[in-house]
């Protein structure tokens, strides 16, 4: 397959403050916010919602999920013991654990908060970003193509198809794609070679920032570059929806963040997940 090269503007540094850290938070935080409004209609009994605790942003995606902490902590406000108060009450009414996703940008007086709470870290995570640019390549083969809203379910059970290997993942992935497909502002796009679909990607704007998600590939279509046309697919879309950052989170070292980087991400920052377990666990 042959693949023209994608022309990338000139490399802009992106300097790691307040203000950067401030849009890639509430934009993840929206992303997360949408997802939990389509799950509360989509399967109720979850009890699925969102809090906005002074520019903190606290989810409950049912007791277990990944959506379930907040986001934004010490970022658009002093953090206070009142605001971690509420915060965690909101979790324990529901019976959840609490947890905190804290950019490095935050209040510093967010550590003394939750060290004298007991909390540990559970988590790291990497935080990537480029500015937005209309690639210009060519992908042969390959045709990359948005989702229709009856798509929904298909679109998650081919991202689902990208993880059969690991049957557990699989259907982690399936549940999550059903929801996110129907999440306002997110964007499902499918890449067909030669007329069958073989991977998957999700886009979610907010406020000029573009969040890629949602990238899987079957695994008999994989190495012929599926991804990389989902990417500029995605990238065009969001230049023509007006966005000048695109924004990705990885595992620090993974797979995922070196394909972000030889993309042309660079890292901005690292984050860590916080948590305090507030429900009595049964023992033994």
């Amino acid at each position: 397959m042959n693949i023209h090269t994608t022309l990338r503007p000139m490399t802009t540094h992106l300097l790691s403050d307040l203000a950067l850290a401030r849009r890639l938070e509430r934009t993840e935080a929206h992303a997360n916010a949408a997802f939990v409004e389509a799950r509360a209609m989509l399967d109720p009994e979850v009890g699925a919602t969102w809090r906005d605790i002074g520019g903190t942003w606290a989810m409950f995606d049912g007791v277990g999920s990944p959506l379930t902490q907040t986001f934004g902590l010490g970022l658009f406000s002093t953090p206070t013991a009142a605001q971690v108060d509420e915060a965690e009450a909101f979790f324990a009414e529901r019976g959840g654990d609490v947890q905190h996703e804290v950019s490095p940008l935050a209040d510093p007086a967010v550590l003394a908060l939750l060290a004298e709470r007991a909390y540990h870290v559970i988590e790291w995570s990497t935080v990537l970003v480029q500015p937005v640019y209309r690639p210009t390549a060519s992908h042969a083969s390959l045709t990359v193509r948005r989702t229709a809203p009856g798509e929904a379910d298909w679109w998650a059970d081919l991202a689902a198809e990208g993880w059969g290997e690991q049957s557990s993942i699989a259907e982690f992935v399936r549940g999550l794609g059903r929801v996110n497909a129907r999440a306002a502002d997110t964007h499902c796009f499918v890449a067909t070679e030669h007329g069958l679909p073989i991977a998957t990607g999700a886009l979610h704007l907010h406020e000029g920032v573009a969040l890629f998600a949602g990238a899987s590939t079957i695994p008999t279509a994989r190495r012929r570059g599926a991804q990389r046309a989902l990417l500029d697919a995605r990238l065009r879309f969001a230049a023509e929806s007006g966005c000048d950052l695109a924004m990705m989170v990885a595992a620090p070292g993974s797979t995922s963040q070196k394909n972000a980087q030889r993309a042309g991400f660079q890292v901005v920052y690292s984050r860590i997940k916080w948590q305090r377990s507030l429900v009595p666990r049964a023992l033994g």
